[in-house]
């Protein structure tokens, strides 16, 4: 006995089905033209744009139609360079959705008169690898080189045994 087979191309699709979300454009995209030449990856990031440049993330870009205060672009840096940075931009400021605290992270307002030539001039930094401007993300701030000796400095410090071997398990005091 034969089974019974549809034929595909008689099947209604369902649009909803392939339907594919379209990307939201990409605010103030004349910041990426300004680090065209380094081959900038651009990411999501909490609804901002985050950009990329190898392995460190040196910006991300905002543009939100609700809470439009911390609409800009947004500086990777860490709070040793907050002061240096603040004299290369004085419309420079922590950015307030983070909360009070300072972070890393500080906002060229897209609201301040400066706005444009602020971004163009931290794209200038960027391309010129000031090192007060990008930051590893967190996961990848440790390589995986460094775990690995990490992990094999740990175990010279320890002797382990399997339980079925009755060796007990010591300190070494030093290597």
């Amino acid at each position: 006995m034969s089974k019974l087979r549809r034929n595909a191309a008689s099947l209604p699709l369902d649009d909803a089905l392939f339907r594919v979300k379209p990307r939201k454009a990409v605010p103030f995209e004349f910041v990426l033209d300004g680090i065209a030449a380094l081959s900038p990856q651009t990411r999501p990031l909490f609804g901002c744009i985050a950009v990329y440049v190898q392995d460190k993330i040196v910006l991300a870009m905002r543009d939100k139609r609700t809470s439009t205060e911390d609409n800009g672009v947004w500086l990777a840096t860490t709070r040793e360079h907050h002061e240096s940075l603040r004299r290369d931009f004085p419309s420079m400021r922590s950015i307030k959705v983070l909360g009070t605290e300072v972070t890393g992270w500080q906002v060229l307002p897209a609201n301040e008169p400066d706005f444009e030539e602020a971004a163009l001039r931290a794209c200038e930094l960027i391309l010129a690898k000031d090192p007060r401007i990008g930051k590893l993300p967190g996961a990848r701030r440790v390589s995986w080189a460094d775990k690995k000796a990490s992990k094999t400095s740990m175990s010279r410090s320890r002797k382990r045994s399997s339980p079925r071997g009755g060796k007990l398990i010591s300190e070494q005091s030093g290597d």
